[in-house]
């Protein structure tokens, strides 16, 4: 094992110390030479060393360089020096998280996580903690408790039952409501269309003054941090609907919810401990590697009663069973990287992590507005919204940007306009890289809006 161990390494900071100084965006040959990995598969094995070589050679520069210090696209953070290293740590490891009696430290790991994040965020301290693969599977084991806890109420038992006849639900989204829990609302059988869409301001904010009280069961589906503008739904007034009509109220803080970690910008969440329910993602804010999602249920009863499952062979232990808290039983274990990330940045770290980001933005934003292009959104987080003309012209700039590899921003529509959308949030990321990445877009932008002042 230790070539191949060596040889990684030499891979891993061949590939590092070059990611801030190549393109963000692969190039053309590079994605054409990539193709060289589609061969037949051969009869006989090959030495590991050369698998690896092999991946590296062809497969490194036709990466996108998200992990470096220009990646504006997605809401995509880095790896923590940290959380990398425990991602390198696990993998050799290789814990299978699903039951304590496979992985005693994976187990205690997502217990001390558990404290450790309930506490950084505000939540309720009897908060419990599922480790999940994503934001979509944070809201869908979050809303599998909500659905089961609803129904229970009216004495119907969903995961034995099903929800043929069952009691209907009512459930209620801002206009801007994510797609990722319209799917999850299809996934658990609520119905993706099955919603009341509650109309949004500017900024996507829900209009909380225009949610009914219903007299059957209700599920609110909140938003901390819209994915194009940053903006936080009204929680704190929405939690005190839901109060009068027993709603459950869930949480979509995806990357928004970390914003209650920090001193500068907890105020976006005031009255967030209210909800019942929150779901997030380490691998935005937090910047650990790829997989990592976070789902917050205050009443554990209504977790476990929604994930937990029964077999013989499965030898439950005297501590928290990890696969009582989340839809899979073999899985990765997660927890260890979000320990490493929590355990480097601290309590003041972490919130200097998100406060550095949510500045840069606006200095980025400020550059662009300057140079005589439309910011669409209040820079309130680490999310800008920027027209450069028509939708013609921006799809063009956005375009060229991509092409340039300076930095990479994404594009969508919002509110009937086009725009390029820039999420801030990685910890690799300067004012340095600000300052550049802003240039090239001006640069760009020029080219193809001349007539701009």
């Amino acid at each position: 094992m230790v070539p191949i161990i060596d040889e990684f390494s030499r891979i891993a900071k061949d590939y590092l110390q070059q990611i801030n100084d190549r393109s963000v965006f692969p190039h053309s040959e590079d994605l054409e030479k990539m193709k060289l990995l589609d061969v037949p598969l051969q009869k006989q094995p090959i030495d590991p060393v050369k698998v690896i070589q092999e991946l590296h050679e062809f497969g490194s520069k036709a990466t996108v360089a998200s992990a470096g210090s220009r990646y504006f696209g997605f809401v995509i953070g880095g790896a923590l020096p940290a959380s990398l290293g425990a991602n390198l740590v696990a993998g050799v490891w290789d814990q299978n998280a699903g039951i304590e009696a496979a992985s005693p430290i994976s187990s205690l790991l997502e217990t001390i996580c558990q404290k450790w994040l309930v506490t950084l965020l505000n939540l309720p301290r009897e908060t419990v903690v599922g480790f999940v693969t994503g934001a979509t599977m944070a809201n869908f084991t979050c809303l599998a408790a909500a659905r089961h806890a609803l129904l229970q109420k009216m004495g119907w038992n969903v995961e034995k039952d099903g929800l043929f006849q069952a009691p209907s639900i009512k459930i209620v989204v801002g206009e801007e409501v994510h797609a990722s829990v319209l799917k999850v609302l299809g996934m658990l059988g609520l119905g993706r269309n099955n919603v009341v869409k509650i109309p949004v301001d500017s900024q996507g904010r829900m209009k909380s003054d225009l949610i009914r009280e219903y007299s059957e069961p209700v599920i609110i589906c909140a938003q901390a941090g819209n994915v194009n503008t940053g903006a936080f739904d009204p929680i704190d007034d929405i939690c005190e609907i839901a109060s009068r009509m027993n709603a459950w109220v869930h949480i979509d803080g995806a990357f928004g919810l970390w914003a209650n970690a920090s001193p500068q910008y907890k105020h976006l969440c005031k009255g967030i401990h209210k909800a019942n329910s929150w779901a997030t993602d380490a691998h935005k804010w937090l910047n650990v590697p790829y997989d990592s999602g976070i789902a917050f249920v205050r009443d554990k009863r209504h977790l476990v009663s929604a994930m937990s499952m029964d077999a013989a062979y499965l030898i439950s232990g005297t501590k928290r069973e990890p696969y009582h808290y989340v839809p899979e039983l073999s899985r990765r274990a997660r927890g260890i990287e979000i320990w490493a990330a929590l355990r480097s940045l601290g309590k003041k770290g972490l919130a200097q992590l998100i406060e550095r980001n949510c500045f840069q933005a606006k200095l980025l934003a400020e550059k662009l507005s300057a140079a005589g292009y439309q910011i669409l959104n209040d820079v309130v987080l680490n999310q800008i919204l920027v027209s450069f003309g028509d939708s013609d012209t921006t799809k063009r700039v956005i375009q060229k940007v991509q092409e340039d590899g300076t930095c990479w921003c994404g594009g969508t529509e919002w509110q009937e306009k086009t725009a390029m959308r820039i999420s801030v949030s990685s910890w690799r990321t300067t004012e340095e890289d600000i300052e550049k990445s802003a240039n090239a877009i001006i640069k760009i932008a020029g080219k193809e809006n001349p007539f701009t002042d």
